[in-house]
């Protein structure tokens, strides 16, 4: 049995290692598992990796789990991709289910601890269904509050930094409301590339290859049940399941069929170009038959109230500055990494226990409920 820590690896390296290593685990069940890995981007060495296999006798249903669309947040979920493979793999019925595990949607931006693609591209603004219909404009409240999430020159000093930029927030919340500051964000933006929460001018080679595995699950089985795992959203030390309001099914009937404490729904009209959004959209529009359940799974880790989510802005807007414009000093460079990693992958042992019992939870609640496990007797 792995000690807590042994479940977070400290580079993006030795969690790919870990992933393919456990192949062999795999293939105990669904013998026919293949490994394949996929470079991605300009820099050598990025890849994503998948294992997969189909159902050995028939493709009744697929189960499909992915970590590392945002970068750092995959260290977590590669920590629940192998909890799954080592501790309920063999609890799944194999004869009628396909497995496809997927490592590092975002290879680049997890070797380097950053959320986003080399290209500065937030990968869940970047599914677009319909590219040519979504308005240069679409974010008023980003631009209204622009100064705010544009890089603005080298910080020269972190203490001063932060205060200059509290100020301009303090700012954005009287002239767009706290709700506006929090659209701005769901929303993304695709004018200012070097912004934050940009969502790119076309599709980042990382969607186009998620979008083709999604095309293929869809078309090879009527039932796709699909985990896609986070970090930062939520409450801290605790798991929330968001949904997309396709699913259709409201949010009384979720808690009660999934049982989860923390399940949030989103819209198109709230968050742009989400993966799960593009999901469904293919779905209903090639596979109206199909079964799809579809959802992200973050792990909270500074909390839901007002302070958090300014220390969250803060936290994103500095990281992005300091990426694009540099720091004199080293200590303020740091600092500004520091707690960027508080916010997306924590050291903190507290934290990193509550992943494995919360991620645990909501996978065998998942996977109970979507009537995945082998049926005994």
């Amino acid at each position: 049995m792995k000690t807590i820590d042994e479940y977070f690896p400290d580079t993006y390296i030795q969690s790919r290692e870990t992933f393919r290593s456990n192949l062999d685990k795999v293939r105990l069940y669904w013998p026919d598992a293949e490994l394949t890995s996929r470079p991605i981007g300009k820099e050598e060495d990025n890849t994503i990796d998948m294992i997969y296999s189909p159902g050995t006798e028939t493709n009744e249903r697929v189960l499909m789990m992915t970590a590392g669309e945002h970068g750092i947040e995959g260290y977590a979920g590669a920590a629940m991709l192998d909890v799954f493979i080592q501790e309920m793999a063999n609890q799944i019925d194999p004869k009628r289910t396909g497995i496809c595990l997927i490592h590092a949607v975002n290879p680049w931006g997890m070797r380097n601890f950053r959320r986003v693609t080399e290209n500065n591209i937030d990968l869940n603004r970047n599914y677009l269904v319909n590219p040519d219909q979504v308005p240069q404009d679409v974010n008023e409240h980003y631009e209204n509050v622009m100064k705010v999430f544009l890089p603005n020159g080298i910080i020269d000093n972190y203490r001063l930094a932060r205060i200059d930029l509290q100020t301009k927030l303090a700012k954005g919340l009287v002239s767009e409301g706290y709700n506006g500051l929090t659209k701005a964000k769901g929303m993304g933006q695709y004018e200012f590339p070097t912004g934050v929460y940009y969502g790119g001018k076309e599709k980042e080679e990382n969607a186009q290859f998620l979008q083709a595995i999604q095309e293929k699950l869809l078309y090879e089985y009527p039932r796709v049940i699909h985990m896609d795992w986070h970090t930062a959203l939520g409450p801290t030390n605790e798991v929330t399941m968001v949904m997309s309001e396709d699913d259709g099914r409201t949010l009384k009937e979720l808690k009660k069929t999934y049982g989860l404490k923390n399940i949030q729904q989103f819209t198109p009209d709230v968050t742009k170009g989400d993966s799960t959004h593009h999901f469904h959209a293919l779905k209903n529009r090639h596979y109206p038959d199909t079964y799809l359940f579809s959802a992200l799974f973050e792990f909270g880790t500074l909390g839901t109230s007002m302070s958090a989510s300014l220390r969250e802005f803060m936290t994103i807007i500095l990281e992005n500055r300091l990426h694009h414009d540099g720091a004199v000093e080293e200590k303020d460079r740091q600092a500004i990494l520091d707690e960027f990693k508080a916010m997306f992958y924590p050291e903190d042992h507290e934290w990193r226990l509550a992943v494995l019992t919360e991620g645990r939870k909501a996978m065998k609640s998942l996977l109970q409920n979507e009537g995945l496990f082998t049926i005994r007797g």
